[in-house]
């Protein structure tokens, strides 16, 4: 059975870029702007970062451990700088650069588009915005790992929204298709690749995902409307350490605290923001010592509540993208997809004393 999205793509025009060509493809984006592309970090990881070498661009990558995020929100950004003595301050300014995105997973571009909403309701973050201008994203499809399980959040491999073009790898290469009039500029611009008019001896198909939430993706708030008091959040945090990796790392989290530093000289000094996690016990507490979320099992909560709640009752969209990465590389092995399968059980279970 096909996707709406993998039926979007029969009309599509499509060109076949062998692996030379999608090397040139690359050296003629260096031309246009700053690229910005997955790399091989170590043994087994991958990071996305700016295109030096055409030839290190990784492909085919499972997840980045950092998300796109952190370019557009970087983990340490100076807000201000400021003169004690004068009483004086400056911003630094924000370059607005023409950057794109290459080679980038559905779930990451659906996370931009996440934090799009939420630095543009109430007083829009400047600095993220400016940030994000002139920027334009190439899809790539992938291979879903033990972790991945972006379709159980609404999310297809192929969601083409946001897009200017998107890989499909086939044999010896890739099918390049035409997304948006961005994208067919570029194609034109670039002059190469084999435009296909008729089909060829292959198809798309749904990738399978090992990863599944047991309800359809819109259910999930009504799931969350009867678990605030359910016996998982508890069970989980028998396990957490509290360490905030899975915040840290989220593709959608953008929480943050702001601090003050003062140079030795006592006159100048600097504004800075840093990432921050609502998982840490410091990030509740307030002055005199008190915590409203002094346990573990209140800031999971409290996390999960602000994926598949909060934001999605005002946005409409869930803010789980999907991406895996915070059990991927949680130290403690607690996988998200279990805690929604265990509250969904939970809250069956209170439907079914109910009808009884």
């Amino acid at each position: 059975m096909y996707s709406e999205n993998i039926i979007k793509f029969d009309q599509m025009k499509r060109y076949f870029f062998d692996q030379d060509t999608s090397i040139k493809f690359l050296e003629y984006l260096i031309g246009k702007g700053t690229v910005i592309a997955p790399h091989k970090k170590g043994e087994t990881s991958y990071s996305f970062k700016k295109v030096d070498d055409v030839n290190e661009v990784v492909f085919d990558y499972s997840r980045t451990i950092q998300p796109l995020k952190k370019f557009f929100l970087p983990p340490q950004e100076t807000l201000l700088n400021f003169n004690l003595t004068d009483n004086s301050f400056s911003e630094p300014e924000v370059v607005e650069e023409k950057k794109i995105f290459f080679a980038i997973h559905s779930y990451e571009m659906q996370s931009i588009r996440r934090l799009d909403y939420s630095f543009t309701k109430g007083n829009p973050e400047s600095n993220y915005l400016s940030k994000r201008e002139n920027s334009c994203f190439i899809g790539i499809s992938f291979e879903p790992d033990e972790w991945h399980f972006s379709k159980s959040v609404g999310i297809e491999i192929e969601k083409l929204e946001g897009f200017c073009l998107f890989f499909e790898p086939v044999e010896n290469g890739h099918l390049v298709f035409e997304v948006n009039e961005t994208g067919r500029e570029m194609l034109s611009e670039f002059g190469a690749g084999v435009l296909v008019d008729t089909p060829l001896d292959f198809e798309i198909t749904d990738k399978h995902f090992k990863a599944k939430i047991k309800y359809h993706y819109n259910r999930l708030p009504q799931v969350f409307e009867h678990v605030y008091h359910s016996k998982v959040w508890d069970k989980v945090a028998e396990k957490c350490v509290g360490c905030g990796t899975c915040n840290l790392l989220c593709a959608t989290c953008y929480c943050f605290d702001v601090r003050d530093e003062v140079d030795l000289n006592m006159i100048n000094g600097k504004r800075e923001r840093f990432w921050d996690s609502c998982m840490l016990n410091s990030f509740a507490e307030v002055a005199g010592g008190d915590d409203f979320r002094d346990k573990l099992s209140f800031r999971t909560r409290h996390r999960l509540f602000r994926k598949f709640k909060y934001i999605t009752e005002e946005s409409g969209e869930l803010q789980c993208v999907g991406c895996g990465r915070c059990s991927r590389f949680c130290p403690a092995q607690i996988n998200i997809v279990d805690i929604i399968n265990d509250l969904i059980v939970d809250y069956t279970e209170q439907q079914e004393k109910q009808v009884i």
